[in-house]
């Protein structure tokens, strides 16, 4: 059985696991005294569930493998990360510089952007060693044997971007037993592909982030460029709607559509096929991405 085919096979018992616990989960949450919205519930349950899932499929999946080819030499590579922080965040005081220029409202003060970055870059730093390691180190990697690097890249991106945008909007709350809550959120996720005029952006450019990130690791094989370029557009992601308050009174083109500010405009799709254009160089690798 190939690499990706086992890994529809744990993504699927892992589905079909949070649709049975997530329920008993809320219960148990609500009973505590806690109050979360079930879709937020859910969420944590479907990774808990994958990840044990894939925990039980480690040996034939290459998990502990991929893992440590893709987080290898970190004293050596650690560079690399700072390097793609750098990027990053010069391809994001472009952005930013953009929606100054264009009349963006700015929100709260200098000081309380900063009173709040700690906690981004905290955050950032915990979301990117997760999803770098799954999609690139892991899926990336582990594909790779199956589609080659190119097929690999684009099928992983694909993923990447997908999963991303199938996220549960309806905020309900569930505090008994409730079969049906998982798969209404299940439905409610997929709900969200059925708008095209947010969908298609938010897809392209989730897509195209993808092909960098990939691209990355592939021309680099650890994750630690790429764990750079992610920890700043998360950073970035988040202090977007912070920096400026006024968003619709910004293009379309610059700051997106949706739930997903930034990604989903063309602005950031030009850059983001900039850094592609110029991932050896950036990177600082000789080798090539495919």
């Amino acid at each position: 059985m190939s690499f990706t085919l086992k890994f529809v096979v744990v993504l699927i018992a892992g589905l079909v696991a949070a649709v049975i616990v997530a329920p008993l989960t809320a219960m148990a949450v609500a009973a505590a005294g806690f109050h979360f919205p079930f879709p937020r519930i859910f969420d944590r349950v479907v990774m808990v569930a994958s990840f044990g899932a894939m925990i039980v499929g480690a040996r034939s999946l290459k998990l502990g493998q991929l893992l440590g080819a893709g987080f290898a030499r970190p004293s050596v590579n650690a560079i690399r990360a700072l390097r793609g922080f750098a990027v990053a965040s010069a391809a994001l005081a472009i952005l930013f510089a953009a929606g100054a220029a264009l009349g963006g409202e700015a929100a709260p003060s200098l000081a309380t952007i900063a009173a709040k970055l700690p906690g981004y870059i905290v955050s950032a730093i915990f979301i990117v060693i997760i999803e770098e390691g799954f999609f690139r180190a892991f899926l990336l990697g582990g594909m790779s044997g199956d589609f080659g690097a190119t097929g690999a890249l684009l099928v992983s991106s694909a993923v990447y971007a997908f999963a991303h945008l199938v996220r549960a909007p309806a905020h309900f709350y569930v505090t008994g037993f409730d079969a049906t809550a998982g798969l209404r959120t299940l439905g409610a996720s997929m709900a969200q592909l059925a708008d095209p005029a947010t969908a298609i952006p938010s897809m392209l450019g989730l897509f195209l982030l993808g092909l960098v990130l990939g691209g990355a690791f592939l021309l680099t094989r650890t994750v630690y460029f790429s764990m750079g370029l992610h920890a700043g557009l998360v950073i970035g992601q988040k202090l977007w709607p912070k920096i400026f308050a006024a968003r619709a009174a910004l293009p379309h083109w610059l700051s997106g559509y949706g739930n997903l500010p930034l990604i989903s405009g063309a602005a950031a799709w030009a850059l983001t096929i900039a850094i592609l254009v110029m991932i050896r160089p950036l990177s600082g690798s000789r080798r090539s991405a495919v």
